[in-house]
């Protein structure tokens, strides 16, 4: 369901109005009930901000692109210099799963067999 029909069921709910029949909704119905209604406007003006709680997450600036062999040659004199998993991110401008990933590739570390971190080296 679209977030924009989601939200007309709310409105017309808060009307008192059943969204399939479009008919009044009796006055014993919850949904007629004070509180209720007033729960309905502030979700259906709430979806009105685009979503303030929801962080956005900024990746770095070359996350996504292909390795250089300067990249490759950057991150073994960093990985082998015993350099933080979190510089070498930075320096490199890569994500932890990137360099994890190449580290893996370039045989450096041992790849996971899903409950195993990165953190171990290849021996």
């Amino acid at each position: 369901m679209e977030l924009h029909a989601a939200r007309q069921i709310i409105d017309t709910l808060a009307q008192g109005i059943h969204p399939v029949t479009g008919a009044a909704l009796p006055d014993d119905s919850p949904y007629n009930a004070p509180p209720v209604i007033r729960a309905l406007v502030v979700v259906s003006k709430a979806l009105d901000v685009p979503f303030p709680h929801v962080p956005v997450k900024v990746l770095p600036p070359n996350a996504g692109k292909p390795w250089t062999e300067a990249d490759d040659q950057a991150l073994v004199v960093a990985f082998d210099a015993g350099v933080d998993t979190k510089a070498i991110m930075a320096k490199l401008g890569r994500t932890r799963f990137s360099v994890e990933a190449r580290l893996v590739k370039l045989g450096k570390l041992q790849a996971r067999d899903g409950s195993v971190p990165f953190r171990t080296r290849a021996v």
